[in-house]
Formats: structure tokens, sequence, C-alpha cells
């Protein structure tokens, strides 16, 4: 009986320590005066933010920019069916990566809303500005030397927020455990509530721990940081990103960049006029006033950058076809390399995947051809064919997967792990070129599979014949 009752007396004090918990604002004693407070629970979306300008900020470095010039748009599938004009398809990374930033800076727009500093509640107009004339009024653009500081605090803070959401997820579960066990203390012999009670208090113990590395860590991560501290060092990247973006691909001339050239990569995008300068300025800068208002560009900046990310009419991004054929070509390829263990079902599946405009250009390319294919060198041909084939379009169909479920998961994943670019996937690609290699790839499989069939087949009768035909030789010779 005195056990039931010190477990209804440990019941009742951790249920009012959760209410405790759900009622009392983490911050409020933090930062008392400021109205917007902490971040609180939206550091968790803050530090993906973060990461995520981290990651801009590295695919702009020497080293990627120069694997971007020397790698990425010199793929064979790229100029096969993408492009082959150098300068359209630098333009595309770039769009790409304004485009990424423009969309982390409308979450920080959001964001923004709750700070108590007017300027930063601005940070949409004040950024569409700066994007569109140069005009940092503000001084948000960090030179080099400050920029690699910022950043080594910004990956401390993601990275100790990133500990808190999983030691906090960590909390939680001892917590409902511990619930679990009190709710079923009731109903025990004397023998396993001593038990029951040496497994709470154990429990207990974890629970005051573990809370206490939670307080720590939000402490250290973005959890107690105000608003305005969070948007400020937000602010301050997007600006100098966009910034960099600008002077290595050599565009928005008319604005003062504090960022050095780099003779060893940017100039191999966009070569500098002047090779000994750090910084670059094309005009005075200058306040956007009423009159350039007026006459303010038809289009944005961000405008015509997403109109140029807009995928031509001939292309499979504007047919909604990329994604599909990427499975497509990676089931093919698939195929290929194991002909004999594809069965009729999996040819029917496959031949389901096809769009109208391959199943007519296949039939038209198998008309008159005969039903045996027992030719070794022709198959042979055909192998070789099949791998020059895949060795350019294989590599665009993993690009638009990798994309795709990396972009899908972007949530789930604070940080990006690869550097794949639209413009190395199926997105930009020729649709008539792209369905003319997918034909031919099913046409090389028609032949390769109906051979290693034919070479099965003849291989079974042939055993089947000889084991069949022992017996009658051994009774012939009799």
């Amino acid at each position: 009986m005195a056990l039931e009752t010190w477990l209804i007396k440990v019941k009742t004090a951790i249920s009012h320590r959760f209410d405790a918990v759900r009622t009392t604002p983490p911050t409020t004693k933090l930062v008392p005066k400021k109205s917007s407070g902490t971040v609180g629970v939206l550091a968790f979306e803050i530090a993906g933010l973060m990461s995520k300008l981290l990651h801009l900020w590295q695919s702009l470095s020497d080293k990627n920019i120069i694997r971007v010039r020397n790698d990425s748009i010199s793929l064979e599938g790229v100029r096969k069916i993408v492009s082959n004009d150098e300068a359209f398809l630098l333009g595309l990374a770039c769009a790409e990566m304004v485009e990424n930033l423009r969309h982390v800076a409308k979450s920080v727009s959001r964001i923004s809303k709750c700070c108590d500093d007017s300027n930063l509640r601005s940070f949409e107009n004040l950024f569409d500005n700066f994007a569109n004339s140069g005009y940092d009024p503000h001084g948000w653009v960090l030179n080099w030397k400050e920029v690699e500081a910022k950043n080594k605090k910004i990956d401390r803070y993601v990275t100790s927020t990133v500990n808190l959401y999983r030691e906090m997820d960590e909390l939680s579960v001892m917590e409902n455990g511990l619930r679990k066990l009190l709710q079923s203390s009731k109903n025990n012999d004397v023998h396993d509530a001593s038990i029951k009670e040496q497994k709470v208090i154990d429990l207990q113990q974890k629970i005051f721990w573990q809370r206490q590395e939670v307080k720590y860590l939000k402490e250290r991560s973005l959890w107690n940081r105000s608003f305005d501290t969070v948007i400020t060092m937000l602010a301050r990247s997007i600006f100098t990103i966009l910034a960099r973006i600008k002077l290595v691909f050599g565009i928005g001339h008319g604005f003062l960049s504090s960022l050095p050239r780099s003779l060893s990569a940017s100039a191999t995008v966009h070569p500098s006029e002047n090779p000994n300068s750090c910084n670059f300025v094309s005009g005075p800068l200058k306040s956007p006033d009423l009159e350039q208002k007026k006459d303010h560009h038809a289009h944005t900046f961000f405008d015509l950058n997403s109109k140029f990310l807009k995928p031509p009419p001939t292309t499979l991004g504007a047919a909604a076809l990329a994604l599909h054929y990427a499975n497509l070509i990676i089931v093919i390829e698939k195929m290929i390399k194991s002909p004999q263990l594809v069965g009729l079902d999996a040819r029917d599946d496959v031949y389901g995947m096809l769009p109208d405009s391959i199943r007519s250009s296949l039939r038209a390319r198998l008309k008159g051809v005969g039903f045996s294919a027992s030719d070794p060198v022709l198959a042979g041909e055909w192998r070789e064919a099949l791998g020059r084939i895949l060795g350019w379009l294989s590599p665009l169909a993993h690009n638009m997967i990798r994309w795709q479920s990396e972009r899908s998961f972007e949530q789930q994943n604070l940080v990006e792990k690869t550097n794949v670019l639209l413009l190395q996937t199926l997105y930009f690609a020729n649709k008539e070129k792209t369905e003319a290699a997918i034909t031919e790839l099913l046409v090389g499989l028609n032949y390769i599979w109906r051979f290693e069939r034919e070479m099965n087949a003849k291989a079974l009768f042939e055993c089947s014949n000889y084991f069949n035909g022992s017996p009658l030789n051994l009774q012939n010779s009799s």
C-alpha cells in the first residue's frame, strides 16, 4: 500500500513537471526585454537554412568552380543532348545557384518579421534592391576573412542544433517510457512492484541528466539566440553569397564587392579585366532614388533568373518526363547488364513504361527484324554499342534521381551531400535526342535478350540430347 502511494506521488510529480515544461516558455528569462524573444523551436528550421548557405558558399569555392567549368559542363551526355554552348551551360549553373539562394532568402524573409530591428524586418526589400542594383546600405557583404570566421561560427551553431534535436528526441523517448512504466505499476504484487520502483528511480535519474544535457545544448545552439542575432548572420551570409555569385560569373556589375577575385578559378569562368585588382567596381555606388524606381527594370534580377531556368519546349523538363525517363534508363541499364535474368514480365513492365512516341519509333525500328538472334559477332557489337550509349546517358539519369531525392528529403537532412547541378541531369535534355537514344537501347536489348535465350535454349537442348542419348548408345553397343 505504501509502495502504491509512493508511485502515485511520483506519477503526479512527473505530470506536473511535464505540464510546466509545456506551458513555460524556455526563453522568457534569457531575453526579457525583447518582445520577439528567442527563436526556440524554429532553431531547427534555421539550422537547415544555415547548412544550405554553407553548402552554397562551398559550391562557389575555387575548387568547385573549376570542377563546374572542366567537368560538369564537359560531360559527354551534357554535350550530346543538353547543349554544347559553354556560355549557356555556365548560365544554367549560375541561375540554379541564384534560385537556390532565393529560396533560402524567402524563408529568412518570413522569419525576419519576428525581429525587433526594423532593418532586419525589411530584409526582403533590402535583398531585392541589392540583387537589382548592388546597393548595400548596411554593409552586409563581408570580406573574405569575415566570411571564413562567420562560417565557422555558423557551422558550430548547426552542429550543436543538430545535437540538440537528437538529445531532445532521446529525452522524449525517456519521458514516454517513464509514463508507460508508471501507468503499468498498478495491479502488481510486492515483488514486481519493488523491481518496478527501482526501474522508475533509475529512469528518473537518466531523465534528470538528459534534461541537463538538453539545457546545456539549448544554451550553445541556436535555440536561445535572439531573432535579431540569427537573422543578422543569415542576412550577411545571403548578401555575401549573392555578391560572390555575381563576381564569379561576371554578372550584375554596378555594385561594390569586398570579395577578392581568385585568378585561379573565378577568372576561368569570367576573366577579370584587371588581374591585379581585388575588387571590381563598374560605376559609382548610389542609392536607388525615386527616378530609378520609376524607371525600374521591366524584369527584376530574380524574374530574369527564373525565366532562364525555365526549360525550353523541346526538353524533357518542359514535358515533365525527366524523372520518368531517368527511371526508365536505369531499369534498361540493369537489364542490359544481366539480359539472361530478364523475364517476360519484366519486358512487359518496361514496355508499359514507354510513352507513345518511343513505342511508335521502337515498332518502326523492329520491323523486318528476323526472329533468329544467333550471331555472336552481332551480339558483341550490340553490347559495345549499348555500353557506349550508357556511358554518357546513364550518368545523367542517375544525376536526375540524385538531384530529385536530395530535394525531396532536404527537410529531413540538414546537409546536402553532393554538388549535382540541374544541367547535369535530364531536365534540360532534348526530348527527341533522348528518345532516340532510349529507342537504340531497347533495340539492342531486344537482340541480346533473344540471343541469350537462344543460346540457353540451345545449351539445354544439347544437354538433354546428351543425357537422353547415353542409355540408347549403351543399349545399341550391347
